[in-house]
């Protein structure tokens, strides 16, 4: 699958809330995150725009492989191949996988940490049920809303994936989120 997604700076937490009640969404439990970036020993992923992260969920700890960029009609969208899988139970913290990546060469390059709440749509709901939208408090760093669909690969090259980014825009005018951000969480961080 193909990640779109696209995120925007989050100045009215409350009225956001609020909207997302009056449309149907579901509001997930409020997670915390601990998102620890590495570099590859020979490949620069910040030329690549690549990442591999080991994220902790409320302990319990995955591996995600997040591939290139792909170039979509918004500068501000994001679209990726994203490679995810869990670590648990032999690994829950994801001490072993940090011990493996560093010896294999890779390089621990910081930690973002943040609260994240997720919200989704019945499945009843045809217009919204594909969406999720969350709302992260990102340490250091501030407030922020992600709107992410998934697209199958195999349908990027019919033209899906814009078709995802002008459903998210509209779905973004809807709730008023009208500041979009480039940056990852990551970068945001460093910078």
């Amino acid at each position: 699958m193909l990640e779109v997604e696209q995120k925007y700076e989050l100045d009215d937490q409350p009225r956001l809330r609020g909207q997302l009640a009056a449309i149907g969404a579901i509001a997930g439990t409020t997670e915390r995150h601990r998102d620890t970036y590495f570099q590859h020993p020979s490949r620069d992923f910040v030329q690549t725009s690549e990442a591999l992260r080991i994220r902790e969920i409320d302990s319990i700890a995955s591996v995600t492989y997040k591939g290139p960029k792909l170039a979509v009609g918004d500068s501000t969208l994001k679209a990726r191949k994203e490679i995810e899988w869990c670590l648990a139970p032999g690994d829950a913290n994801g001490c072993q996988m940090h011990e493996l990546l560093v010896a294999l060469g890779f390089r621990e390059v910081a930690t973002v940490r943040k609260e994240r709440q997720s919200f989704h749509w019945p499945a009843g709901n045809r217009e919204l049920a594909a969406f999720t939208l969350t709302i992260d408090l990102v340490d250091q760093v501030g407030l922020f809303s992600e709107i992410e669909l998934l697209v199958p690969e195999a349908d990027a090259a019919d033209g899906n994936v814009d078709q995802a980014g002008e459903r998210i825009a509209a779905l973004a005018a809807r709730l008023s989120l009208t500041r979009p951000v480039r940056e990852s969480y990551l970068e945001l961080l460093l910078r």
